[in-house]
């Protein structure tokens, strides 16, 4: 690191109490108290420092005033508050070498949701602006820079457990390595869509995991691979691991969106508003906290979009974003949820359950079999309020059966050539939603009129069986 001793990683405090940068000089290096002069040299031969404002209204720009490990007069002109959270914002790999407007945006949102916490924002722009193998090279010594000014931080009043570190993409390791080398248990770590090249699969120490804090929680927004890496880590790093829309494509990220909202819109940007969602969504949880969303606990996004995983008993749903909680002896744990394409993302979802008879034939569709329940989500942008009714209607009257038996490569069932006739019964249909854990049960009106052919509609209303079961807790 001696080529690289003019830089520095620039530690910002914004605690809102308007000093210039000018107090002490970025060079100097103060030992840090408890420690030897020697082994605080080598942990600060990385660039470090900090900085503030006294003013409360939101500036565009990151303007403060630098802290220095060492000297507790930073502290007191910086306003840094002993008895508050800390909450610390990481940003990741850069390849402009400056802050994107996402940051400017945590920094807005952090600020109006927790008016009295200290925000530090880490700047390690230098080093994260490099060849992506090289900026990871230096993840372990930014993280262990962080953690001397966590402990120098520390005092009889302000503990690491007030500390909540937020790191996004390459960041999110680093926020792992410093509460790795920190004294004593960090109270929390939010990953927003860690880096997965160079990550994706090895060791525990080597990347963010739940042991890096007392809380660990994980936003993955980009897991789509593509030349066998993916932007964003697929693996379940933290206590819980929250995968909106699978982790994969995000609505209002596809390229005909984005080409639409951007005047030289391209694959790039489609990449980046992917990974930077998990940004987004945690700023929208900080601003729109009575909006918050819900994700709920399943084995993979198959079973979540079968409807099947809209359980909240036993810890199995958690809100995303900033208001998330720890489950108890719950690690890796993931969770899925559907998003709207634009703030606030949250929406609610429905599980639906029928049961189709049809004794002629075992299968009508590759997704819809008959002569058992079928279960799937249902995915609504705005609340729907109370459900009364619902109408089921069989679309697309003209398609050929012919297309649907060739995708079936198998059946217990002997049938002929000879077109069978496209009705089907339903007799009820139960609805459970996600985010009030209600249960429904519809009926039709009239139970002898419960057959559906093409083109045909259906209504049913709610019935005594099963009407409002009150959540289990």
């Amino acid at each position: 690191m001696g080529a690289k001793s003019a830089q520095r990683i620039a530690l910002v405090c914004l605690l809102l109490c308007a000093l210039s940068a000018s107090t002490s000089a970025p060079g100097e290096r103060a030992p840090l108290e408890g420690k030897a002069e020697s082994q605080t040299s080598s942990l600060l031969s990385l660039p470090t420092s900090y900085r503030s404002r006294k003013s409360r209204q939101h500036s565009p720009s990151l303007q403060g005033c630098y802290l220095h490990p060492g000297k507790r007069e930073c502290l007191r002109e910086c306003g840094f508050n002993a008895s508050a959270k800390t909450i610390l914002i990481i940003h990741g790999w850069t390849i402009g070498g400056v802050f994107e407007s996402w940051m400017y945006q945590l920094v807005a949102a952090v600020r109006q949701r927790e008016l009295e916490a200290n925000l530090i924002v880490v700047d390690w722009l230098d080093l994260a602006h490099q060849l992506y193998p090289d900026a990871v090279s230096h993840t372990r010594h930014v993280g262990l820079s962080i953690a001397a000014l966590l402990d120098w931080l520390q005092s009889p009043v302000h503990h690491v457990v007030v500390i909540h570190m937020i790191g996004y993409s390459l960041g999110a390791h680093v926020a792992g390595y410093a509460g790795n080398f920190v004294q004593g248990t960090v109270g929390r770590i939010t990953g927003l869509d860690p880096a997965g090249p160079m990550f994706e699969g090895v060791e525990a120490h080597r990347r963010l995991s739940p042991d890096d804090a007392d809380f660990v929680d994980v936003l993955h927004t980009y897991t789509r691979e593509a030349l066998g890496v993916s932007i964003g880590i697929q693996q379940p790093i933290g206590d819980i691991d929250i995968y909106p829309n699978g982790g994969d494509v995000q609505p209002g990220c596809t390229l005909g969106e984005v080409l639409s909202t951007a005047a030289a819109g391209n694959f790039m940007d489609v990449m980046k508003c992917e990974h930077e969602r998990s940004v987004h969504l945690f700023v929208d949880s900080l601003l729109n906290s009575e909006y918050a969303g819900f994700a709920f606990q399943c084995t993979g996004p198959d079973r979540f979009n079968k409807g099947i995983c809209l359980s909240c008993r036993k810890n199995r749903c958690n809100s995303v974003g900033y208001s998330a909680r720890k489950m108890r002896k719950k690690r890796n744990s993931k969770m899925y949820l559907k998003t709207r394409a634009d703030t606030p993302f949250a929406g609610y979802h429905y599980q639906m359950k029928m049961h189709i008879f049809n004794r002629k034939m075992p299968v009508l569709h590759a997704a819809v079999a008959v002569n058992f329940t079928n279960t799937f989500l249902v995915f609504t942008e705005e609340d729907i309020g109370e459900l009364l009714r619902i109408s089921l209607i069989w679309e697309s009257p003209m398609q050929s059966f012919s297309a649907v038996w060739k995708r079936i490569k198998t059946s217990l069932w002997s049938w002929s050539s000879k077109m069978p006739k496209q009705v089907l019964e339903v007799r009820k249909i139960r609805v459970k939603s996600g985010e009030s854990q209600k249960k429904y049960t519809f009926c039709t009106e009239d139970l002898s009129l419960n057959e559906i052919s093409p083109g045909k509609e259906i209504s049913f209303v709610k019935c005594r069986d099963g009407w409002e079961v009150k959540p289990k807790r």
